[in-house]
């Protein structure tokens, strides 16, 4: 059973609680100051150091307390602070203080909220003003719009950052989703490849075996016997394989393993050996000097072969082909060429489109079709990255 450790105490405690404590150890400092009296700091006597410095410490920790799980009563809490502060004229800079903190809520609220919520935090400021603005120009007192315009914009400012932050998080989460999902469908790619590559081949050697078991079963039981020993082997061959695919697919999303062991062009001999015993000879024939390759080019280049030569045991009709592997200096080519007539027509199938989807993966060429002079080609060059020197 997996626990999860939890996190050290301090962690654990709100913002609120740590406000709160920065603000009591300013009024105890300001206590000893004063001769050990508390009352100077609920008096208010034009003196900033005394009641602003209550009210806005009361703020601030509410607000603290409040603004993640109830950020609408933080704004709330916020403009309670600025109109009982309203009162003290010698000192307005407390009251701005407390407007500035109900922006920087409203700008918390557009950035991680959703678009009523962070409205209805603007709005409430906005209402604040508008409100003081017609009682204070009913009851006749000295009003400046420009002012109370200020205070509207700064609320309008703080919701357009937020909602710019907003936009932005989403954009990137919908980037990063689209990314997750391509790369999905890459892997699911890859896996379809893989499995019909590895199938295919040994399900069309089985075929073939079976075939020519049962034609011979009468007349030459150990013909028979040799084809049900082929297809035995090509069977286990086939179900470890799946079993390392599966194996790997289970497997945790921290590492990316393979699907299996990756073969390459140094399995072509076992492979011309498991086709001769499904009746067809492979003249294979190695250019230039056999070197260790990248192992996805090796990989692809082995798949191009395997599937190639799947298709002339599968559809071609001819007992020979020929299998062809150019070392060059920066690239490889390989090539399948039978004699046969080909498959029939219809729709074709997954095996030559994930042939030309591996090269188009490495940036190589492919081709597949007939030949003039009859029989059918498949040819592939695969280019080498270019080794940097030191």
């Amino acid at each position: 059973m997996i626990t999860e450790s939890r996190p050290p105490l301090l962690r654990r405690l709100p913002p609120g609680v740590w406000v709160a404590a920065f603000w009591l150890s300013v009024i105890v400092f300001r206590v000893f100051t004063r001769d050990n009296e508390l009352h100077h700091l609920f008096e208010y006597n034009g003196n900033i150091e005394d009641m602003p410095l209550v009210v806005t410490a009361v703020v601030t920790t509410l607000v603290a307390l409040l603004l993640v799980r109830l950020p609408l009563a933080a704004v709330a809490v916020a403009l309670a602070g600025c109109v009982y502060t309203l009162g003290m004229r010698e000192v307005p800079e407390t009251a701005v203080l407390q407007f500035l903190i109900a922006d920087a809520i409203v700008g918390y609220c557009a950035a991680t909220r959703s678009r009523l919520v962070s409205l209805c935090a603007a709005g409430m400021p906005v209402a604040m003003v508008a409100t003081m603005l017609i009682w204070g120009a009913v009851h006749g007192y000295p009003v400046n719009p420009m002012a109370f315009g200020g205070f509207a914009a700064t609320v309008v400012i703080a919701w357009l950052v937020g909602n710019t932050i907003h936009q932005s998080r989403a954009h990137t989460e919908a980037l990063r989703g689209r990314a997750t999902e391509q790369a999905v469908t890459a892997e699911r790619l890859r896996i379809a490849r893989e499995l019909h590559d590895m199938v295919a081949h040994n399900i069309g050697i089985i075929a073939i075996q079976a075939g020519m078991g049962s034609r011979v079963m009468d007349t030459q039981p150990a013909e028979t016997r040799n084809a049900l020993n082929a297809i035995e082997a090509t069977s286990r061959e086939t179900l470890a394989g799946l079993r390392r695919m599966l194996g790997a697919l289970r497997q945790g999303e921290q590492e990316s393993a393979p699907l299996e062991v990756a073969p390459g062009l140094a399995e072509l001999d076992r492979l011309v050996e498991k086709t001769a015993g499904a009746g067809v000879r492979v003249a294979l024939t190695r250019n230039g000097e056999p070197r260790a390759l990248p192992s996805d080019v090796d990989l692809a280049a082995f798949r191009i072969v395997q599937e190639a030569v799947t298709n002339v045991v599968k559809h071609s009709g001819t007992r020979d082909c020929h299998v062809t592997v150019d070392y060059r200096p920066d690239e490889v080519a390989v090539a399948v060429v039978d004699l046969g007539t080909g498959a029939a027509p219809g729709v074709p199938g997954y095996g030559i489109t994930g042939m030309r989807e591996r090269v188009s993966l490495l940036h190589g060429e492919f081709s597949a079709g007939p030949r003039p002079e009859g029989g059918f080609r498949v040819a592939a060059r695969l280019p080498l990255p270019v080794e940097v020197g030191p």
